[in-house]
């Protein structure tokens, strides 16, 4: 199963998310748009403890941290929605969007148009903050008016349970994990999550 894992926005932690999914599936791992460095693929490949992943190149690896379309055109490209192909890989496949759903790709694609491309259910992360709530339902309403797979929800960050009840009653997500705010994220972190989030996963 490929999972695709997207976010209410930039810096809401899918790196960390796909880290433990990966764990916890033992499943590989694919960034199809990196714009920036240091890469998502090198920081996932420090956060996991299995030997069986397998770390799939970028179709895209862009030079500077930016909306990818504005990254490629500083690069003299332009991201081509046809160069993505579904991998052909015996195991689950963590797919790790850039920024939100609506960041754009070029002057017509979206992160979200990846989605049926790759042949993707969508694992969607939301950070705790001040407006979240409506960033986080705003995102769903555009998933759901494409009518994409969604497996679940995840929480990141501080809990706040108002927020979540609500995001959950009206998005009628399902809750796959909490994750708190940690000090430092390690392989031992990452595999504490990974059990946890095997109690919610079928």
């Amino acid at each position: 199963m490929n999972y695709f894992v997207t976010a209410i926005g930039t810096d809401s932690g899918k790196t960390v998310i796909s880290a433990i999914l990966v764990e916890m599936l033992k499943a590989d791992y694919w960034k199809p748009v990196q714009a920036g460095r240091p890469r998502d693929t090198d920081a996932v490949k420090a956060l996991i403890s299995n030997t069986e992943t397998i770390f799939h190149p970028e179709t895209y690896l862009l030079n500077t941290p930016a909306s990818p379309h504005a990254a490629a055109k500083i690069d003299k490209v332009e991201i081509d929605l046809n160069e993505f192909h579904v991998l052909e890989t015996g195991d689950d496949l963590i797919i790790e969007g850039a920024g939100g759903v609506l960041v754009p790709l070029n002057d017509e694609d979206v992160v979200l148009d990846l989605v049926p491309r790759l042949h993707s259910e969508i694992i969607l992360v939301s950070n705790l903050y001040l407006g979240s709530i409506n960033h986080t339902l705003l995102t769903a309403e555009v998933i759901k008016s494409r009518g994409y797979k969604v497996k679940g929800i995840i929480f990141n960050g501080p809990s706040n349970p108002e927020s979540e009840d609500i995001i959950l009653k009206k998005t009628g997500y399902k809750l796959l994990l909490k994750v708190d705010q940690e000090e430092e994220m390690t392989k031992e972190t990452i595999l504490k999550y990974a059990e946890k989030l095997k109690e919610s996963w079928d």
